[in-house]
């Protein structure tokens, strides 16, 4: 190990070790190590904890791959998007992560990929045929992928693979024998999807480094042409050149900075009618028609602006409407070989402090264009509530995408949205299956929506389930369960599987603590002061034990399903709540 490399490792050491105590003191330091590699690398994904955690198949029978992550155009791959609605040509991203803290890059650990792809990338063998090999998480990943590139197959997808391997070494320092491994893995990799891209990246010490220290910036400055209009302090219109504009959103590496629309609703749609419009007018160069004057212009919220000269500084900056006209402008930009545009593009910017009016604007921007009432349930009233209830009690809920985790909260108190609704749906009205199955569709639908978040739910619910699922989660980190595997023929407790069932053993747990299988939200309420002590956690213990024999039973009257089908049943679930001792 060379000097530089051993400062970097000393210096990575003390931004993990306080990282970890501030934001993740319930994993363990190789946890957090391999959550922290997730983050850098994927850095320009924005992921949320939830996202990092759920993509982690790190485990017995893991073939080697510590993180499993999907995206599809750019966005997270999961099994509700609608595939119908791709247009062609759709580029489906793949990262196999391998996370490990040694001080060295070995072979080892690209021989296991080497292997693993065989089983995981060879379309020929069934799912039935490789599960008794990889654990639950990897088998769900495999499925999803391999259903994913087989309904888009007449779409001609594009397939980017890229594995990783993180440790704290030096990558200057690579064996040839490591690096000529890596070689034939991509070759091969590239046989099994022909015309894939596929690539090999080596992450050390310095690199972590490097990422870690490109913090997201919020205060931004862009620059206008001419005199601004503004009423007061408190809002302004401004003309900016489209080259001042594309620097305004993208960083130093020239990727758009995703983060700044967080309070936009509307998803970027990609190459629709609206979208190609502006493209065409973007590509046309015309000079005698000026491109503000064709186009409803940029709408941005800030908690302070300054001007100076032909500047103006904003601080806690969001583009809250303008989405698919940003998007567009960077996509078409980012071709060219020499970014200049003197063309203009009309900025509103709008100062609020408040949350509550921050709200009330996102939600009117956003309701000039058609938009799923799902999108705007962030901005809804119980949102806020909820999350001003859960702050109180120093839980922190996400109803703005990584606002906690930004500012260094602590990631077993974080709340997301969706995340809510998973535990709401499997403790109070006890259905895992549908949380399973359907994370995000839970909350889309006024009927659906309703069910999860509604004023007769108090406060106090919503929170004891917040509670139960963070308290199970870290409660199954945190044990070994190796020692209770003797009986246990299909080891589904040493692959992990129980992190597959984890609503189902909330609800489950929640039977027992009731004695009761058909209980009501009251009966849940009458809960709400027990403490997760030892007691509890014994009693949790013996459900995971027996939600594990259960599944095992399960499994043999389906031995061609795989857990990640079954947990999605509605008929598992009549199963576990008909044969469960109380």
């Amino acid at each position: 190990m060379s000097n530089n490399n051993n400062n970097d490792v000393i210096i990575l050491n003390s931004i993990l070790d306080t990282k970890r105590q501030n934001s993740a003191n319930n994993l363990s330091q190789d946890e957090y190590f391999e959550i922290f590699a997730f983050d850098q690398v994927l850095k320009d994904y924005d992921l949320s904890y939830d996202e990092l955690l759920s993509n982690q198949v790190d485990g017995k029978d893991d073939g080697g791959i510590d993180g499993f992550f999907m995206f599809i155009n750019n966005e997270a791959l999961n099994e509700e998007l609608d595939l119908e609605a791709i247009k062609k040509n759709p580029l489906i991203e793949v990262y196999l992560i391998q996370a490990k803290t040694s001080s060295s890059f070995g072979e080892k650990a690209i021989e296991t990929l080497m292997a693993t792809i065989e089983d995981i990338f060879y379309l020929d063998k069934h799912i039935s045929d490789i599960k008794q090999f990889y654990n639950a998480q990897v088998i769900e990943k495999v499925e999803l992928l391999r259903n994913t590139y087989l309904d888009l197959a007449i779409k001609h997808p594009q397939v980017k693979i890229t594995y990783v391997y993180a440790s704290k070494g030096d990558t200057q320092s690579i064996h040839i024998k490591v690096k000529n491994k890596t070689d034939n893995l991509c070759t091969r990799t590239q046989n099994f999807f022909i015309g894939s891209e596929v690539k090999f990246e080596f992450v050390g010490a310095r690199e972590l480094l490097e990422s870690a220290r490109q913090e997201k910036s919020y205060s931004l400055k862009l620059k206008f042409l001419e005199n601004y209009i503004s009423r007061d302090e408190d809002n302004y219109v401004v003309l900016t050149r489209l080259d001042e504009y594309y620097e305004f959103v993208t960083d130093d590496k020239g990727y758009l900075r995703k983060y700044l629309f967080e309070s936009n609703v509307r998803d970027y749609q990609g190459n629709v009618e609206v979208n190609r419009d502006i493209k065409i007018t973007l590509a046309s160069k015309d000079t005698d028609i000026d491109f503000w004057w064709l186009n409803n212009g940029i709408t941005l919220l800030a908690s302070k602006a300054t001007i100076a000269g032909k500047t103006i500084t904003l601080d806690d900056v969001q583009i809250v409407n303008g989405l698919q006209t940003t998007n567009t402008i960077y996509e078409y930009m980012k071709t060219l070989q020499e970014i200049h545009d003197e063309r203009a593009i009309l900025v509103k910017i709008i100062v609020a402090n408040k949350l509550e009016a921050r709200d009330r604007i996102i939600k009117a921007t956003n309701f000039q264009t058609p938009v799923p009432a799902a999108s705007l349930r962030a901005t809804e009233p119980i949102q806020r509530d909820i999350e001003d209830y859960f702050l109180h009690n120093d839980w922190f809920y996400d109803r703005r995408k990584n606002y906690y985790k930004n500012i260094g909260k602590t990631s077993n108190r974080i709340i997301s949205i969706p995340y809510l609704a998973q535990a709401v749906t499997s403790i109070v009205h006890r259905e895992p299956h549908t949380a399973r199955a359907r994370p995000t569709s839970i909350i889309k639908g006024d009927t659906n929506y309703s069910r999860v978040f509604n004023s007769s739910i108090p406060m106090e619910v919503y929170l004891f389930c917040a509670k139960s699922m963070k308290n199970i989660e870290s409660y199954i980190r945190a044990t070994d369960f190796s020692a209770l595997t003797e009986n246990n023929p299909n080891n589904l407790l040493r692959s992990g599987t129980i992190r597959i069932l984890i609503f189902h053993l909330a609800m489950l747990f929640i039977i027992k603590l009731l004695r009761k299988v058909n209980y009501t939200q009251g009966d849940v309420r009458s809960l709400l002061q027990i403490e997760f002590d030892e007691n509890q956690q014994g009693l949790l213990c013996n459900t995971i034990l027996e939600i594990t024999e259960l599944t095992n039973r399960y499994l043999q009257t389906a031995p061609t399903l795989s857990i990640n089908t079954v947990a999605k049943r509605s008929e598992f679930t009549n199963f576990l709540v008909e044969n469960v001792q109380i």
